[in-house]
This record gives structure tokens, sequence and C-alpha cells, in this order.
């Protein structure tokens, strides 16, 4: 029978070089404990290399943390992929990698992308230049996504930097997106007035954390049966009683 859980599906780690370094995976799963929240995303910029330690710490606290990446698009739009497996989003990292810019991160000028262990000790760096858009365009990126069973949602799209309205100026009808994210700086009053032309698509909602205090700053209820990532693709859907709660 479908119980809520509340999820925060878009939080970066010290692998995101725009994220505090105290944004380890043990810090953000004992963060998301305090506050109750069963469900969340670690989502880093075109990287996903600190997904595997927070899904190891997740199951030992008894909270899903499904796989996730956000990827920056030619356009510089920000889309979030969620994946069922570690293979998965490793198979779409090896992807992006390929469509990165040349270069290496200056640590100086963007901070570091720190990869780390259940411990939090330094495991390595990674050089390449994560910060930047890859050479995709939205629609391959969603393609992308989809290539590997997983969700497709577009970033903040209240925001006007790196949201793909404010990038683009609208959202295309036939985009392919499974879901669309508000973020904390807005409302649900405010979006629903604001982009109600796109209320066809499932809305979330969640923090888009750099810092451990922002982490549940807002979250979604997914009325389902299992916090899985197969019940979130069920509960997008509309199947059979499940929702989203805003």
């Amino acid at each position: 029978m479908p119980v809520e859980f509340r999820a925060d599906l878009h939080i970066h780690s010290c692998l995101s070089p725009c994220a505090d370094l105290f944004m380890t995976p043990r810090n953000i799963i004992e963060k998301a404990a305090s506050l109750g929240i069963n469900i969340i995303a670690v989502c880093d910029h075109n990287s996903a290399e600190n997904i595997a330690v927070a899904e190891s710490i997740g199951k030992k606290r008894g909270i899903t943390v499904i796989p996730g990446m956000e990827v920056t698009s030619s356009e510089e739009v920000h889309v979030l992929g969620f994946f069922k497996s570690l293979e998965q989003v490793s198979d779409m990292q090896a992807k992006i990698y390929e469509h990165l810019q040349p270069g290496e991160n200056d640590e100086e000028a963007f901070g570091m992308q720190v990869v780390v262990n259940e411990e939090d000790e330094v495991l390595g760096f990674n050089r390449r230049l994560l910060i930047g858009a890859t050479d995709l365009p939205v629609n391959r990126i969603i393609e992308l996504i989809h290539g590997f069973q997983g969700i497709a949602v577009a970033s903040h799209i209240d925001r006007e930097g790196f949201g793909i309205i404010g990038q683009l100026g609208f959202i295309p009808q036939d985009a392919g997106f499974d879901a669309l994210e508000i973020s904390s700086r807005t409302t649900m009053d405010a979006a629903a007035e604001n982009f109600r032309m796109y209320r066809a698509i499932p809305w979330i909602t969640s923090s888009d954390a750099h810092q451990l205090e922002d982490i549940g700053k807002k979250t979604t209820g997914f009325y389902m049966n299992h916090a899985t990532f197969e019940e979130l693709c069920l509960t997008l859907g509309g199947k059979d009683n499940r929702k989203v709660i805003l």
C-alpha cells in the first residue's frame, strides 16, 4: 500500500567544484537522516564518482541513494539524470567524459573536485573540467539518459542561470523530459502561476544543496509503495494511486 516518502533529489557532493568540501557522502547521509529524509540523489556536475560511496553509506543508514548526475548541455542548460544502478550511471559518466571541454580543472578559480571514501579520506582529485559545458545539446543528453533507462529532469526551471527557460526561452514540447524541477527560490504558488503552461509534465522540488545546511531546504513527497528507483518511475507516471506531493 502506498505511503509517503520524502526525497531531496538534487544534492552536490565535494566532487562538484562549486560545492563545499564538507559535502562528503558521509556528511550528506547523516544530514539527510537527521531530517527524516528517506531518499536522496547525489547529482554532481558531469560526473558520478562519489555515488558508490554514498549508496553504500545510505544502505547502512536506511536511506535510498538514487545514482544521479547533473549534465551541462552545449546551450548551458542543466539536466538531471537519475538511474537505477551504479552500472548505468557509470556508463552515462563515460559518455559525458567523452564530450567534456578539453583542459584541466583550475582549483583556484573553480574549486576542488574531491573523490572520497566512506571515512571521508581523500582518494583523489578529478582533474577534468567538470564545471564546463559539454558539447551535447539538451535533446541528445535526454536521449542518452533514456538510453540508459534513466529519468531526465530539467533542473531548476525557475532560475535564469542554467535553467532551460532562462537559456532557451521555453521548454520544447518534444524535449522528452520526465519531470521539471522547481528550485527552493520559488514557492509552489508562484511556480503554478509562472509555469502553468508546463503542468502536463510532473514537477519535483529539491534543494540543489552545495552546503550541508541547505540539504532538505526543499523536498518532494512521493506517495508510493517502496523507496526505489522503479517506484519513482511509476510515481512520476501517476500509476496505480501513486502521486507526487509538493
